[in-house]
């Protein structure tokens, strides 16, 4: 959730004290209105334009002070008082007080209150009422938008945690699978090897070396989410190692990749739970065995793989019906949503073919480059 709330503080981040009260975007807006005042109340004003603008600007400038003030102040308001309320009143008192400081101060020495004099009264009168009477609408209408914006950084900062909280659990989903995944190759391994040993085959120890092979490339890699097509194919080539010293009379493979396909992005256990799936429900139900050939190759922007194997066939097993090919099909479905196909087809005369497609992306890492433009790997 670490990412939750830095998305979360962005989003609602905003301004405080000073630089809330004073922000660009306001202090522009009092000055249009204070501009779009002047220019109505310049036809009926006598004493000359700028000493109307030397009136107007400055009380917009302390209304728009008076409003920040009460926006922030005081911290806490009793529940039965609403702020804007106190803004409202605020920006209509802050009207007649600035005006009589301004009508005060520009009184010259020696010369009768303002007040006393009936043409400077009616203008600080015509202008109180004026002030009064729109200021305040001026802030219910700076309230509304506020409100707007307020409600739109919410729906915002909703979406932002509603949207980590997904990839969350599509991540923890992607977790759980993959925790399938680990014991389903390791047990069947296993199983494997305890076989070879108990009938006391003098390959025994061999397999056992390359059960240690297999599982140096195979456990560090269960718990990513990244790997390249390149570690995939360390893991196939090891685990097929491995069944090869096991029936090595009824088990041919072979391997043929693109050097571009080699950087591609694919996820753990992907190609070996199909090369997993050939041997056990192929090969292996097989008296006379079979081959393996698998091809993988950078297709129109997609990576295509494909294992082909000669084995019993759909008929004599219950191929595609394993765990290891459903926990596939739920795999791909979190990492590639609907933008990954898996096909399972029969060969004639027998035999399986498995073709997965999925989205081409490169992954720059120094591990994938490789020597050979092109891999061909076999053992008879």
């Amino acid at each position: 959730m670490k990412a939750t709330g830095k998305a979360s503080a962005k989003a609602s981040g905003k301004a405080s004290g000073l630089a809330l009260m004073l922000s660009w975007q306001r202090i522009l807006l009092t000055f249009i209105a204070s501009s779009l005042m002047t220019l109505l109340l310049s036809f009926v004003w006598q004493s000359g334009l700028p000493s109307l603008v030397a009136r107007v600007l400055p009380v917009g400038l302390l209304t728009l002070l008076v409003f920040g003030i009460f926006e922030q102040w005081p911290k806490r308001m009793p529940a039965w008082f609403a702020r804007w309320v106190l803004q409202v009143l605020g920006v209509a008192l802050i009207i007649p007080l600035s005006l009589i400081l301004i009508w005060v101060f520009s009184t010259e020495p020696g010369a009768p209150p303002f007040w006393m004099e009936r043409e400077r009264l009616g203008g600080f009168a015509f202008l109180c009422i004026v002030g009064m009477f729109f200021a305040p609408w001026i802030a219910l209408a700076a309230l509304v938008r506020q409100k707007d914006a307020f409600a739109r950084d919410q729906a915002l900062i909703f979406d932002l945690e509603r949207s980590e909280l997904e990839r969350n659990v599509q991540g923890a989903k992607l977790h759980l699978l993959q925790a399938q995944v680990a014991p389903h190759f390791l047990f069947n391994t296993l199983a494997n090897v305890q076989a070879l040993v108990q009938t006391g085959s003098p390959q025994a120890p061999m397999l056992l070396d390359s059960l240690i092979a297999y599982l140096r490339a195979a456990v560090p890699r269960l718990q990513e989410t990244a790997n390249t097509l390149s570690d995939e194919l360390q893991l196939v080539r090891a685990y097929l190692d491995l069944m090869h010293m096991r029936m090595p009379d009824r088990l041919q493979f072979s391997l043929h990749v693109e050097a571009d396909a080699l950087r591609l992005k694919c996820p753990p256990m992907t190609l070996l739970t199909l090369v997993e799936n050939a041997v056990k429900h192929g090969i292996d139900p097989s008296e006379v065995g079979g081959r393996i050939d698998i091809h993988a190759a950078v297709i129109a922007g997609r990576c295509r793989l494909q294992v082909r194997d000669t084995g019993v066939g759909f008929q004599a097993s219950a191929q595609g019906l394993g765990t290891g090919l459903a926990t596939l099909r739920a795999r791909l479905k979190l990492e590639f949503s609907n933008d990954a196909q898996l096909h399972m087809s029969e060969l004639v005369p027998h035999g399986v073919c498995a073709e997965l497609e999925f989205p081409a992306q490169f992954l720059k890492r120094q591990s994938d480059v490789t020597k050979h433009a092109t891999e061909q790997v076999a053992s008879s």
